[in-house]
């Protein structure tokens, strides 16, 4: 077999053939109970006499994703590895757990959980900062069988609020404070409490992790409340553990909250069998990373989908180091911080968003602390840089890779992948390991597939990715459509949303009439199988007729030398609907403010790149310059839709409209500048076009 078709080869086997396939893999992980059917196909009925295909994987096995994660290692001799290296810049702490360490932690939390009234299928909500306490709860919860919602840590009490009565949880389980890097401290009490307060459902118990930064006193018993450094101190003394609670395959193992069109978020419900087999796979497959001795570095929180795979679940699963960063990629103390994690920690792998790489480049266009680790032959063991969150344009692809070519290990590579916290893993990427589809245990090395900047790589095992038309119907091959996926998912892919299976069909399936699950996204897949994810659906932006992706006008500004960033959004014309409008941040460090209007020749300059790579049709119809400016999510993706209610409330001259900003925005001042330009840049031009034609 040729090296190249490995991946294509494999992916053909997951799909003509998916219990043998999936059957190998779920054969290296530990059942309480061997499962004896690997896919179970069925049709699900409805309150509102609707039916629509159902699946799920492993469905009658028993499996604790816990004992695999962890007991699995310790007995095979493993023990003494380290399974997280915790490195807080924000708190000037570091810390490296074993294996051994691990399990002690999580039975003993686990056993203190029980006490605590928590048992098999109930759900137990995780509000956290990244620190080491937060793993032990993820996996204290799924060890007692019962189901974790993990909320990112800093969810104002109305969002945390909605994902308590919408989880009912027995019990919260909370820190005294997070530190958001120069801002100091973040007080969680106020949020915890005024999210119960706001809620109609009441956990039972709030366990606190006390920091010391700042402590959350006093500590009211009568509320439920418990400190939770006493509770592991008195279990220790009593020799109170809990052992493994298996579940059926089938099973819920988590919740994830999504943001949902209707502002309601929903309910991502992950099945336990599924979920391990899958992510077992697909770390060692697409990340090459495999057991003791590897260091997975995702640069996420636990509160995202990446963060629950490739923080928690993958890298324990694999046996791995996986590094609990609490931090950002600038500011934690400053654009140098990822690399110099690389070179202290030995990692092998490295997982980030785009938008952190165009932060730290931002702040370092010249790569100076990058190349100075490299310089010395810190990074020679870094193996591969993976990229999610948001598509990656060609220009970050191509820098890093320079880097990674100098300065990494032999042959390391810059690879996107595209996911979401439906699918569990990564539904399209570049294999680094590509032979162990086949065979698990293979240390066959073939050569990956060729990087295609601009492209997220190729199908993974168990997704049958399609494009089609807004009919349902596939297109031909490099035609751009709408992303869907044919059922059955792969096995990490959910299969409903917690407690709302109509919101589910509704959500994913209504929209092609039940034959695919609709992904949200734009692309297209090319003659030779790569798919190129362009934008999410309602990020097409139709000129006169022609629809474009905002993602590949962004990539046409981004190749500018003086662009470091870039958000494309659709502004009302008369003439054509509507044209592109563009936000831009420049690419050098310089401070000082900015006019909102870009220089002419900025301007053409930018103009003639979008003519030329995407043609004259997709012309920008204006351009607002600036820093700052581009709100984004805490989990990195930009908010188009806030930039394109500020512009579209703009060209009316409605600057102080007030418009629906989501709960997950980073930061909301953002938003704040963001409308103080487009109202600076529409005022000029409205002054501009005041003036008689022979003055100008």
């Amino acid at each position: 077999m040729q090296s190249n078709t490995v991946q294509d080869a494999v992916q053909e086997k997951s799909l003509s053939d998916p219990e043998t396939f999936w059957s190998h893999h779920a054969d290296q992980l530990h059942w309480h109970k061997k499962y004896s059917t690997v896919l179970r196909k069925g049709r699900k009925c409805l309150s509102n006499n609707v039916s629509h295909e159902h699946w799920s994987w492993f469905p009658d096995g028993e499996i604790s994703t816990t004992y695999n994660c962890i007991d699995r290692h310790v007995k095979a001799g493993n023990g003494d590895s380290v399974a997280i290296i915790w490195d807080s810049p924000v708190s000037q702490s570091k810390q490296k757990v074993t294996y051994s360490q691990l399990l002690e932690e999580v039975e003993t939390l686990a056993g203190i959980m029980r006490e605590e009234g928590v048992k098999k299928g109930d759900v137990v909500l995780i509000y956290m900062p990244m620190i080491p306490a937060a793993l032990f709860a993820i996996l204290a919860t799924v060890r007692l069988g019962a189901l974790h919602a993990v909320v990112f840590g800093g969810f104002a009490p109305t969002s945390l609020a909605q994902r308590i009565e919408a989880a009912r949880p027995k019990i919260i389980m909370t820190a005294s404070c997070a530190i958001e890097g120069a801002k100091g401290p973040l007080d969680y009490r106020p949020f915890v409490e005024g999210g119960i307060e706001k809620s109609s459902w009441k956990p039972e118990k709030t366990i606190i992790w006390q920091r010391d930064q700042r402590r959350w006193n006093p500590v009211l018993k009568e509320k439920g409340q418990r400190n939770w450094q006493r509770l592991v101190k008195s279990a220790k003394n009593r020799g109170l553990k809990a052992e493994a609670v298996p579940v059926k395959g089938n099973e819920g193992l988590y919740i994830i909250y999504t943001s949902g069109t209707t502002g309601l978020p929903k309910g991502v419900l992950r099945e336990a069998a599924g979920h391990a087999v899958g992510l077992n796979l697909s770390i060692k497959y697409l990340f090459d990373v495999k057991g003791p001795g590897d260091v997975m570095f995702c640069a996420s929180d636990i509160g995202w989908v990446v963060g629950h795979s490739y923080i928690v679940y993958a890298p324990l699963l694999a046996g791995a180091t996986t590094v609990l960063f609490e931090g950002k990629p600038i500011g934690t103390p400053d654009a140098g911080a990822f690399f110099r994690i690389a070179e202290e920690h030995k990692v092998t792998t490295l997982f980030t968003a785009p938008t952190a790489l165009r932060a730290i480049r931002k702040e370092d266009p010249e790569n100076k602390f990058f190349q100075e680790i490299g310089k010395r032959g810190g990074l020679k063991h870094w193996r591969a840089l993976f990229l999610a969150g948001e598509r990656s344009e060609p220009s970050i692809v191509s820098t890093f890779q320079k880097l990674l070519d100098e300065y990494a290990a032999p042959d390391a590579r810059v690879i996107d992948n595209w996911w979401s916290s439906e699918s569990g893993s990564p539904i399209t990427g570049i294999a680094l390991s590509p032979a162990v589809g086949h065979d698990h245990w293979s240390t066959e090395k073939h050569k990956p597939l060729q990087i295609k900047p601009g492209s997220a790589g190729k199908p993974m095992p168990g997704f049958d990715v399609r494009i089609v038309d807004d009919e349902g119907k596939e297109v031909n091959p490099g035609n751009m459509g709408n992303i869907v996926l044919a059922m059955p998912l792969a096995p990490s892919g959910f299969t409903t949303l917690f407690n709302d299976e109509v919101r589910f069909y509704k959500g994913y399936l209504k929209r092609f009439n039940g034959k695919w699950i609709d992904t949200g996204d734009a692309g297209m897949i090319g003659d030779d199988g790569y798919v190129h994810v362009m934008s999410r659906s309602d990020d097409i932006i139709n000129v006169a007729a022609h629809r474009f992706s905002t993602g590949s006008i962004e990539q046409a500004i981004l190749s500018h030398p003086d662009i470091a960033e870039a958000c494309v959004v659709g502004i009302p014309d008369e003439m054509k609907g509507h044209l592109p409008f563009a936000f831009v941040s420049p690419s050098s460090a310089s401070t000082g403010k900015l006019p909102a209007h870009p220089p002419p020749e900025l301007f053409q300059a930018v103009n003639k790149l979008v003519r030329e790579q995407i043609g004259s049709i997709a012309s920008l119809g204006g351009m607002i310059q600036g820093r700052g400016m581009i709100p984004k999510t805490r989990s990195g993706k930009t908010l188009r839709r806030v930039l394109r209610e500020l512009v579209e409330n703009g060209t009316k001259g409605e600057y102080n409209r007030e418009i629906n900003v989501p709960a997950t925005v980073e930061d909301k001042d953002v938003v704040e500048v963001a409308r103080r330009l487009i109202k600076e840049y529409f005022e000029k031009k409205k002054s501009m076009q005041d003036v008689p034609k022979s003055k100008l």
